[in-house]
C-alpha cells in the first residue's frame, strides 16, 4: 500500500501518516502497515524483530511519535447479557376530529428561464487531405 498523504514524521524505515505507522519501503505491500486503532497494541515490535531488516531504534522513535500524534481510540463498553425489559407504550384514542396537516412551506426560490433552448449537432471539423 502507497503512503498515506498525510505524512508527518519520516525516519529511516517508518513513517507516521494519516494511516497510522507505515513501512517507508513499498517491496513490502504495506504488509506491516499498522493502523491507528493497532499502534496501542503489546508486541508490535516482537512480530518485526524477526525480520532482518527491522531497526528497532527507529521502530521505538516512530511508534512513540505515532502515539504522540493520534489520540488513543476508546475502549469498547461491555454489554450487559441481562434482557432488557419490553417496553410497552399506552395507545390513545383520538376521539377529536381528524387533524389536518399543515400547509407545505414554500422554499421562495424557483429556478426559471428566459427564452428556449435548441440541442444542436456537435460541430464537425473537416481536415484537407
Amino acid at each position: 500500500m502507497a503512503l498515506h498523504r498525510d505524512i508527518y514524521w519520516i525516519g529511516r524505515q517508518w513513517a507516521v501518516t494519516g494511516f497510522g505507522m507505515q513501512l517507508i519501503d513499498q517491496r513490502h505491500g504495506g504488509k506491516f502497515d499498522i493502523e491507528i486503532a493497532q499502534l496501542w497494541g503489546e508486541g508490535l515490535a516482537v512480530d518485526l524483530s524477526a525480520q532482518k531488516w527491522f531497526d528497532p531504534v527507529d521502530f521505538g522513535k516512530g511508534l512513540w511519535v505515532a502515539r504522540q500524534r493520534h489520540t488513543r481510540p476508546p475502549a469498547p463498553t461491555e454489554v450487559d447479557s441481562a434482557p432488557e425489559a419490553p417496553v410497552v407504550e399506552k395507545v390513545e384514542v383520538a376521539t377529536t376530529a381528524a387533524v389536518e396537516p399543515p400547509p407545505p412551506k414554500s422554499a421562495g426560490f424557483q429556478l426559471r428561464t428566459a427564452g428556449s433552448a435548441k440541442f444542436l449537432r456537435p460541430w464537425r471539423v473537416r481536415m484537407k487531405r
